[in-house]
């Protein structure tokens, strides 16, 4: 199995809604910190927000509000609600894990990284 893999991402208008899943191993799954992270063309990776094995969550300043994480244990997958989508929200989005003390959303601190899930903008 691999250790993260994404799916339920679409094309989507602003307002809409979506929710991406990342399907984990169990090793992966019982990492200290899970994240969710986005990547448009031409721009840096930024971080969208991240959970802890204790349950804290984080979000950016950009998605507060709007974003929901959480985790579905018996399943070992996590989840992105997404909704009021803005444009700047359509991008590549990827879960990303580690067992790092510290959960922060810093892509430097993370060593497992999903192949990714497509958000494009429904023209």
């Amino acid at each position: 199995q691999e250790p993260l893999v994404e799916s339920g991402g679409g094309s989507v208008q602003a307002g809409g809604s979506l929710r991406l899943s990342c399907a984990a191993s169990g090793y992966t799954y019982s990492s200290n910190c899970m994240a969710w992270f986005r990547q448009a063309p031409g721009k840096e990776r930024e971080g969208v927000g991240y959970i802890t094995s204790v349950g804290t969550i984080r979000y950016d300043q950009t998605v507060q509000g709007r974003f929901t994480i959480s985790k579905d244990n018996p399943k070992n997958t996590l989840y992105l609600e997404m909704t009021t989508l803005k444009l700047e929200d359509t991008a590549p989005h990827y879960c990303p894990a580690h067992y790092k003390a510290v959960c922060q959303l810093q892509q430097e601190l993370f060593t497992a990284w999903g192949p990714g899930t497509q958000v494009p903008y429904a023209s």
